[in-house]
């Protein structure tokens, strides 16, 4: 029947579209990725057969790199799931008083002088951001133990400004010229102490999670629609909001562990896709991951490069870009809400 034939030309328009957008970007982020192992303060190639070269090319610089991408590709990919649960386009991986908790975290492990441990700073970072979720979650719970939605973005701003103060009076108070400087470069966002480990660390923290939350992507379809149609379609939103809301959380704090700040990725990246292929979160979640990890790639290369030898923290790069693009979306939601 014509309906039926209808609806077998929209299925396969869209799957075409999912294909032709999510190998689109697939290119993108390899031709990044060689991009961003290419140039440098020290040209490299993978053909160079120098031993310091190759050292730099295998021990820093490809390590940073893949660090790069699976950061941005999880903050892009928590962005989307967060903005599609709450419904908010202004949701961010950082809702919650993540990036400050793990900041705090950081910051009171480099002021201990912890830092000479390995892997203190990330396990603080952590820890600080494992431990502010904890406190949101428990602050937002209702007396039935469901979420409320604006408690729960209240306390995540309200603790979010609480340990910025407890980071800038260990900043202020307890440290040495050097630790100061390299706790301010943390929390500006920076990638300097890419490790294997790190990568590995993330990457598997990102399987896990990405898997799980495109695995819920149709529900969260759902959800966008409202808790009740949600419901009525047989979904529960309380654990449903509860399970990508632990996964977020889980991998937004690795990221953040690894990296400190990196701000705006998870906001725009979301923004722009969506535009490009669509609501449908099957679609949505991928893409985002990829056009993540695309953009903080490229810009990880343009924070080492733009003032070389020396580095510039990539939260400024991704601030400078992210915010003017930023104001560009909120003018122009302004413009088309007044014409409505």
């Amino acid at each position: 029947s014509r309906p039926l034939q209808t609806y077998y030309t929209r299925i396969a328009r869209d799957c075409m579209k999912g294909f032709v957008a999510l190998s689109s970007l697939s290119l993108l982020l390899i031709g990044a990725v060689a991009l961003g192992i290419a140039i440098g303060a020290v040209s490299l190639s993978p053909f160079d057969s120098d031993p310091t070269n190759r050292y730099i090319l295998t021990q820093i610089r490809l390590p940073r790199v893949l660090l790069a991408a699976l950061v941005g590709g999880a903050l892009a990919l928590c962005g989307a799931v967060m903005q599609g649960l709450f419904r908010n386009p202004l949701a961010d991986p950082y809702l919650l008083g993540i990036a400050g908790g793990a900041t705090a975290g950081a910051a009171l492990a480099i002021t201990l002088h912890l830092d000479s441990s390995w892997g203190a700073v990330p396990l603080g970072a952590f820890l600080g951001a494992v431990v502010t979720v904890i406190i949101v979650y428990r602050l937002a719970q209702t007396r039935w133990a469901q979420l409320d939605n604006y408690a729960l973005i209240l306390s995540g701003v309200a603790l979010a400004a609480l340990f910025s103060a407890v980071t800038s009076f260990l900043l202020f108070y307890g440290g040495a010229a050097h630790d100061a400087r390299r706790l301010i470069f943390w929390i500006l966002g920076g990638l300097g102490g890419a490790q294997w480990l790190y990568v590995v660390g993330l990457l598997g923290t990102l399987a896990i999670t990405g898997v799980v939350l495109v695995l819920f992507a149709r529900d969260l379809n759902a959800l966008s629609l409202g808790e009740e149609m949600a419901a009525h379609l047989g979904i529960e939103p309380r654990h449903l909001r509860k399970i990508l809301l632990f996964a977020v959380t889980l991998l937004t704090a690795v990221a953040v562990a690894v990296s400190g700040t990196i701000g705006f990725v998870g906001l725009i990246v979301p923004h722009i896709l969506r535009l490009l292929v669509g609501p449908d979160h099957r679609l949505l979640l991928p893409a985002s991951a990829l056009g993540g990890a695309v953009l903080l790639t490229l810009c990880d290369a343009l924070a080492r490069t733009v003032l070389a030898p020396a580095e510039l923290p990539i939260g400024i790069i991704t601030a400078l870009l992210g915010a003017p693009f930023f104001l560009y979306l909120l003018r122009r939601r302004a413009q088309l809400g007044a014409l409505l």
